[in-house]
């Protein structure tokens, strides 16, 4: 589904003030020209050897930020361990190990200029390292994505990403599947402004 209002790359001047709001809220953000250099600034903040779990994610995808972290051997990757696992047996272990690694990468639904972070799941399952239990967030976010506010950032989710979302489970899953967001997180300010990183990009990447 087309939405000019939600693909459209914000302008340097709304960057530059989400960036600045993100600061007062204790969340670091900066922002790049090309995809080259988001994936420069992205393993910058990842050193090799480090624990790191890759949320699911489009923007990550284009990237090859995925098959970066998960498979070239240069990282201890989280998704690695998860996949020699089984669900039936290992589910609580696979819980503990996907809510609390060293590092997490992913990327956002929306970002407000008031600096403010929206991020909607279908299974909540990593909102608990975003929210609190990462010690180290690194986000890549189109800057498509920057909203007025709280309010439009959930009208984005609805009205925008959802039908996205709905389509490519149903092509990845089969046409009884789909997809909705039971859960919300609405990051207002962190504590710690080392915590989160956001890499802004001029680029039409991710939902």
């Amino acid at each position: 589904m087309k939405n000019d209002k939600y693909t459209t790359l914000a302008t340097s001047f709304v960057i530059d003030t989400t960036i600045a709001a993100l600061k007062k809220n204790n969340i670091s953000a900066m922002v790049v020209d090309t995809e080259e250099e988001a994936i420069t600034q992205a393993t910058s903040l990842i050193p090799e050897g480090s624990e790191v779990m890759t949320a699911t994610s489009k923007t990550l995808e284009k990237l090859g930020l995925d098959t970066l972290f998960n498979d070239s051997g240069k990282y201890n990757s989280i998704k690695s361990q998860l996949k020699k696992l089984n669900r039936e047996h290992d589910g609580l272990k696979m819980q503990k190990l996907g809510a609390a690694p060293e590092y997490v990468i992913g990327s956002v639904h929306a970002v407000t200029k008031d600096g403010k972070i929206v991020i909607a799941s279908g299974s909540g399952s990593q909102l608990p390292s975003y929210s609190y239990s990462a010690p180290n967030v690194i986000w890549i976010v189109s800057t498509k994505k920057i909203v007025s506010d709280v309010e439009e950032g959930l009208d984005r989710i609805y009205q925008h990403i959802l039908p996205l979302e709905d389509e490519r489970m149903k092509e990845v899953y089969g046409p009884e599947s789909g997809s909705t967001p039971r859960k919300i997180l609405i990051i207002n300010s962190e504590l710690n402004p080392k915590r989160i990183n956001i890499v802004f990009v001029k680029k039409n990447l991710g939902f």
